[in-house]
Parts: C-alpha cells; sequence; structure tokens
C-alpha cells in the first residue's frame, strides 16, 4: 500500500494538472482533476479515447453532490446511504463546475464514490490543495482489457509511470499500488437524470438491489431504447469494449471442446476459460489425437458470479499473453446474477482481435 507521501505526492500531481493511476474496488483509474479541462483533456489523449465518450467522476464520502450536481432526485440519498463508497454510478443534471469535456458535451455526468481506501485517503488530501474530485475511466488503452493490478497497468502505460521529473508532464503518469481490486469489474451506472431510474451498465449492484432500496425497479437499457427515448452515453456503452487483442468466442457448454478439438486439429495454438477443469486424458476424435498433449492453456473459472467478475480481467489479460490463436470462453449462466459478466464478455468478444 502507498505512503502518506506517496498519497500526497500524487494529490500535488493532480494539482499540477498530471495524471495519476489509483487503485478503486472496482478497477484500477486514470485520473485527473476533474475540473480542469487541459488534465482531462490528457486522459482522452493518453488512453486514445474518443472525445465524446464520457468520464466518470469521483468524490469523496460525504462530498456535497449539490456543488456537481443540479438536482437531486428523492432517490440519491437512500441510494448513497445503501451503497456509497462502493460500486454505483448515479447519472445526474450537471452544475456549470464540470466541464463539458468530461461529460462529452452532455449536461448530465456520472458521479462516484470510490470504496477503496488509497483512492479515499488520495481524494481527501486532493481536497485540501485542490478541487477534490476526480475524472478517472479505467487506466488502460481504450477499448482493452480493464486493469485489475498494479502491473497491469504497467503493462499499458509502461515507461510513462512514475517517471523522474525530466518527463514532461504532459506525459508523466503517478501510479498508486493499492492490490488487487475487489470487484474486478466496472461499476454499476444507474440514470437518475430522467423521470425514471433506468440501468444503463450492470454491476455489482444489481437491479434487485437498488429497487430493495429505492422501492423501484429501474428500467432496462434496452426498454427505454424501444420507447425512443433518448439516454445519456456512458462509460463502457459500446459494442465492443474490454477487449483483449486475440481474438474471443463465447461458446456453450456443449460446443466448447468439439471447438477447442476442430482449432487444434487445424495446429492452432487454442486458450480457454471454462467452469470444469482442464480435460486429462480424454481422447479426442479421430485423427486428432490427445487433448492434454496438444497445445491447450486453460484456465477453470470460479463457480460463482462475485468471484468469477472479480478474475475475470486478469483471467483474460493471462490468456491473451498466452499467444494463442483463439480465446474461447464457455458461456456463464444467463440468470440475474451473471448480468454484467456476461455484458462484458459480450463486448470483449466483439472488440477482441481488432487493437
Amino acid at each position: 500500500m502507498p505512503t502518506q507521501k506517496q498519497i500526497t505526492d500524487a494529490a500535488n500531481a493532480l494539482v499540477r494538472g498530471e495524471l495519476v493511476v489509483m487503485p478503486t474496488e472496482t478497477v484500477y483509474g486514470l485520473a485527473a482533476d476533474a475540473t480542469n479541462e487541459a488534465a482531462v483533456k490528457r486522459i482522452f489523449t493518453t488512453k486514445g479515447r474518443p472525445a465524446d465518450h464520457p468520464l466518470i467522476v469521483h468524490v469523496r464520502k460525504g462530498d456535497d453532490l449539490r456543488q456537481w450536481a443540479k438536482r437531486l432526485p428523492s432517490h440519491v440519498p437512500p441510494l448513497i446511504a445503501a451503497f456509497w463508497p462502493g460500486p454505483l454510478t448515479l447519472i445526474l443534471k450537471k452544475t456549470d463546475a464540470i466541464p463539458d469535456v468530461v461529460t462529452g458535451g452532455q449536461n448530465t455526468v456520472g458521479l462516484r464514490c470510490p470504496a477503496h481506501p488509497v483512492a479515499q485517503a488520495l481524494l481527501e488530501v486532493f481536497a485540501k490543495y485542490g478541487s477534490g474530485i476526480v475524472a478517472a475511466p479505467s487506466a488502460n488503452r481504450f477499448g482493452r482489457v480493464s486493469p485489475t493490478t498494479a502491473a497491469h497497468v504497467v503493462s499499458e502505460f509502461g515507461d510513462l509511470l512514475n517517471a523522474n521529473e525530466t518527463t514532461s508532464p504532459k506525459k508523466r503518469i503517478t501510479l498508486l499500488d493499492g492490490g488487487a481490486c475487489d470487484v474486478g469489474i466496472e461499476s454499476t451506472i444507474l440514470d437518475l437524470s430522467g423521470k425514471e431510474p433506468v440501468l444503463l451498465r450492470p454491476g455489482a449492484i444489481s437491479a434487485e438491489d437498488i429497487a430493495r432500496v429505492t422501492g423501484v425497479m429501474p428500467k432496462s437499457r434496452d426498454t427505454v431504447r424501444l420507447s425512443n427515448t433518448g439516454l445519456p452515453r456512458v462509460s463502457g456503452d459500446l459494442a465492443a469494449h474490454y477487449a483483449p487483442n486475440t481474438p474471443l468466442k463465447l461458446l456453450p457448454t456443449t460446443a466448447l471442446l468439439s471447438e477447442v478439438d476442430a482449432l487444434l486439429a487445424a495446429a492452432n495454438r487454442v486458450a480457454v476459460l471454462a467452469f470444469a477443469a482442464k480435460p486429462k486424458t480424454a481422447p479426442s476424435p479421430v485423427g486428432i489425437g490427445m487433448r492434454h498433449l496438444r497445445p491447450l492453456i486453460w484456465l477453470q473459472a470460479p463457480a460463482k458470479a462475485e468471484d468469477y467478475a472479480r478474475d475475470l480481467y486478469a483471467s483474460l489479460r493471462t490468456l491473451d499473453a498466452a499467444g494463442t490463436a483463439m480465446i474461447l470462453v464457455e458461456a456463464p449462466p444467463t440468470d440475474a446474477a451473471w448480468d454484467a459478466v456476461n455484458d462484458r464478455l459480450s463486448r470483449a468478444a466483439v472488440g477482441a482481435g481488432k487493437h
């Protein structure tokens, strides 16, 4: 864990308009002072992120949101009491204190209060010297697999991290290593800027969790779109996202082994993420040989949704680094507990192999 001096130095870097990588309970974030337009633009440049793809703003525990949001709907206080600090982002109408560059020119902003102690400590010190709020998307090149450890961030940004003072401030990035992320996938995004709550991105906090607190089941994004109602653009809503360099295919359990055999038969190396253990001595179809003798990289996935989510991005990065022709992922269950995992995997499959 970072020392107090390292946290203070990182807060001072934010004051100077530099970028800081901070750990959160979801994924590592590439942070800049959310009120500094030039600093926020560096996030987009560093990530290669489209300028109209909005950023989430991270706030301290107990902050007065009226500085950043024009109106706080009645659902906001109970949701904050139940889930903040934690992996829930609320979309609200923004005040002029939030620059348009943060929101992609929209009149709404996503606000979140991260639960990681390092993130909260950084925001606390930053509030003494600066605005106390940071815009922070995931600390990776745009569209790639999100980082859940400091090592993942190093693989993305390398020499820019913790660089000496001779490195241009416009490129220098301070990294705070807070260990592996506990949740492992991005926050739930709930839109409260309209007449009714809408779940824009699934995460660790489910629609059912939200309904238990508010008494209202949020609408699904797809349902609202069918009614031709406009929705705010939010982080992670592109069809292709969270994607490895290696092509990735989602397969039902019944098709997994036959697809493995077909790829191996064509002399391809294969990487697999599946719920079952790697086959040991089961023979493949005639002419293919034994699966266990073939160049097969196999990771066994956790059976529980929350454990699977925590390990997902680390697993994808491990399989991506194996240098195989294809990553095959056994499709998870389709019940509500797996919504967030299935969302990330479906977007990863669309974007995989296109970097």
